[in-house]
């Protein structure tokens, strides 16, 4: 694997969804973590298909399962390596493993570190001391030593809950994917996240959100669904609208309950994308025809960018 700014400058669009006629990076390579302190919210989900379509813009992406779930992993097809115990990240964090010895190649155009069963363990080994210091691992042992030169990119899959294994994917990205799924418990696993993961840690460094992610969707939007209402709050929120995609925004309501807009906003819940999981591939391989590919497309560039970019 190779890697550079000037790589990451150049402006391409390789994948036939994009809404872009060219993709213009910051030209900083760059990680970030897909998290949020609420579980089904397809966290595994968004961070494989980021990984696969930042791949698929020409960039060296390495995908870390940090959830001891492992169904980043599984859904990769990596069920050996997720039973595996004998090398691990664990070996990393502790006995000075190189890193790239437990990371393999998706055939995907992207690599991954996957999770194990062991990941539990591997957390309960974090030395409490410093209560910063056990969570700068990540950083110190895979992230800082691979991250611009071996990749341009790396994708973080958090665990739902608090942990060590947590905060150190967030020390280590300082960038943020947070999902959300409609449901009563949306709004308040956001403000869970930034309460007790993100606030903490901005007393002592930057951490940034790049973008909030309305995910498995369905319903409809001209009457007050699920979807509807986690729409409205997001879009309407002074100090979020920032982080919401193109393929989220909504600013004309009273257009869309005059049926004048009739948009399907957030990444809607699709057969293919259930499929894909159960075929190991990512959504890209599986079903390259699939509407939602845009979305992913989206969140490609927004992690490219550093920010949303919004649609002239």
């Amino acid at each position: 694997m190779s890697g550079s700014d000037s790589k990451n400058s150049i402006d391409r669009t390789n994948s036939p969804n994009s809404p872009y006629g060219s993709v213009q990076t910051d030209g900083n390579s760059r990680a970030v973590s897909v998290c949020m302190l609420k579980g089904g919210v397809g966290k595994s989900t968004i961070a494989v298909n980021l990984a696969r379509q930042l791949a698929a813009q020409d960039h060296d992406v390495l995908l870390i399962d940090l959830d001891p779930n492992g169904h980043a992993s599984v859904g990769l097809g990596f069920d050996d390596q997720y039973h595996n115990t004998e090398e691990t990240i664990g070996d990393v964090f502790f006995d000075d493993a190189d890193p790239t010895s437990v990371v393999y190649d998706t055939s995907y155009e992207f690599d991954i570190l996957p999770s194990s069963e062991d990941l539990e363990q591997v957390e309960r080994e974090i030395v409490v001391g410093d209560v910063f210091q056990p969570s700068a691992l990540l950083k110190r042992e895979v992230v800082d030593p691979l991250l611009g030169g071996t990749y341009d990119y790396i994708v973080t899959d958090s665990p739902a809950y608090r942990s060590r294994l947590t905060d150190n994917a967030l020390v280590a990205t300082a960038n943020l994917v947070l999902p959300l799924a409609p449901g009563n418990e949306a709004m308040a696993g956001l403000e869970r996240t930034i309460e007790r993961q993100i606030s903490p840690l901005r007393q002592h460094m930057d951490v940034d959100v790049l973008s909030l992610v309305p995910n498995m969707l369905s319903g409809r939007i001209d009457q007050q669904t699920q979807d509807r209402q986690l729409l409205e709050r997001l879009n309407s929120h002074d100090n979020l609208q920032d982080r919401i995609p193109n393929f989220a925004r909504i600013t004309d309501w009273e257009a869309v309950d005059a049926g004048d807009l009739k948009p399907s906003p957030g990444i809607r819940d699709r057969t293919s994308i259930t499929k894909a999981y159960g075929e190991r591939k990512p959504l890209l391989d599986y079903d390259p025809d699939c509407d939602q590919l845009q979305c992913f497309d989206e969140l490609a560039h927004i992690v490219e960018a550093g920010e949303v970019v919004r649609h002239v």
